[in-house]
């Protein structure tokens, strides 16, 4: 399972923290850096090695 937390107070720098239970945990400070890390969380959520299973899969 991925988390990602977001706070973002009116007038403040907003933060955020992505973590899952792969071990991935990751923060970011700033809209910019807020913004690419929940890009980055959704594309982890579809490529996170607990979500993907390999069985039944048909090798490259």
């Amino acid at each position: 399972m991925a988390w990602l937390h977001i706070c973002a107070p009116k007038g403040a720098t907003p933060t955020a923290t992505s973590r899952c239970e792969c071990g991935r945990d990751r923060t970011a400070i700033g809209h910019k850096r807020v913004l690419a890390l929940i890009t980055d969380h959704e594309a982890h959520r579809t490529a996170c090695p607990l979500r993907t299973h390999q069985e039944g899969r048909a090798a490259a």
